[in-house]
């Protein structure tokens, strides 16, 4: 290889004294290593270590006094059985599919409106990132009102229509959209936000040319945004799907801060059964099978989610 053809920093290392060369060269190949570092430390530390933690005590009977048994998979098997466990499921599922589909819908459109011309544009795009700077705490306040049963503002407007008023924390599916709207109003605004980010890296020229060839803006929604949006589309699938099947703050401040999620369990998630278990009943082996078999479940969703989304995206 001619020496015109190393790179720079390489080239001029060859002129220094051997000292100097040797720590040019650490420089060149280790430095940028060593400035990546503390995310890799700190993802060690604060991400590997406790998986494998969780990971080794799921295989015990852990119990608060520190007594450890080996069981092997037995937490997992008792977990399989457990019908408050896919209770827990069900229930998780459940709220994800009525809260993610919509504002993943609600947020896209909105960033298509978003990404047109308008008076104010700046400010109207910052005022969807409300919601998500308010306090969780404020939030459950507000919509436990809204959805009282006797007072409630949403039993009252259902009143209008000779609809009898709806005990929204006793009935699982009532809850399930309580809560659901309770994580739309949050989220909606960020995931639009992302979508737009992603909306105005798509060049001009493309809906430029569409707009000559005759096709309405509809046609280049559909033609142009969508395909082009794909990545970012991925993106916001994979988030939402990890938010939503790790659902835990809005349901148990819905509860007052309980987390049995509801009288007969009818909105607890598997988050919530995982604290219950955990720091209620000081189980912490069959807590950490648990958060595996979490694990599992995110893994799954994400999985079908990120196909689902690949073909929309017209990749095969």
């Amino acid at each position: 290889m001619s020496i015109d053809t190393l790179p720079r920093a390489v080239r001029r290392s060859q002129h220094l004294p051997p000292g100097r060369r040797w720590r040019s060269r650490l420089d060149v190949k280790v430095m940028p290593y060593t400035l990546v570092s503390p995310y890799f430390i700190l993802f060690a530390a604060f991400g590997l270590f406790p998986l494998a933690f969780t990971l080794y005590y799921s295989l015990y009977d852990y119990d608060l006094a520190g007594t450890t048994k080996w069981t092997g998979l037995g937490n997992y098997a008792k977990l399989l059985a457990d019908e408050d466990f896919w209770n827990a499921v069900v229930n998780t599922v459940g709220m994800f599919l009525l809260a993610t589909i919509p504002q993943l819908l609600l947020a896209l459109f909105l960033a298509n409106a978003l990404n047109k011309r308008f008076r104010l544009r700046l400010a109207i795009r910052m005022s969807v990132l409300l919601p998500l700077v308010t306090s969780v705490v404020a939030v459950a306040v507000v919509f436990t009102q809204l959805f009282a049963r006797d007072w409630g503002l949403v039993n009252w407007i259902l009143s209008w229509f000779g609809v009898d008023a709806i005990n929204w924390r006793a009935e699982r599916v009532p809850s399930w959209l309580a809560i659901a709207t309770m994580v739309d109003w949050r989220w909606t605004g960020y995931n639009a936000i992302i979508f737009l980010a992603g909306m105005q890296t798509i060049p001009r020229d493309l809906y430029e040319a569409a707009a000559i060839d005759g096709a309405s803006r509809r046609r280049q929604f559909w033609q142009i945004t969508l395909p082009m949006l794909r990545p970012t589309m991925i993106f916001v699938v994979l988030n939402s799907t990890i938010g939503g099947l790790t659902l835990f703050s809005e349901p148990t401040t819905f509860y007052n801060g309980n987390v049995d999620g509801g009288s007969q369990g009818q909105f607890q998630t598997v988050a919530m059964f995982v604290v219950k278990q955990g720091f209620r009943e000081f189980d912490y082996g069959y807590a950490a099978a648990a958060a595996w078999l979490l694990f599992l479940l995110i893994l799954i969703g994400a999985l079908i989610n990120f196909l689902f989304v690949r073909r929309i995206g017209g990749t095969k």
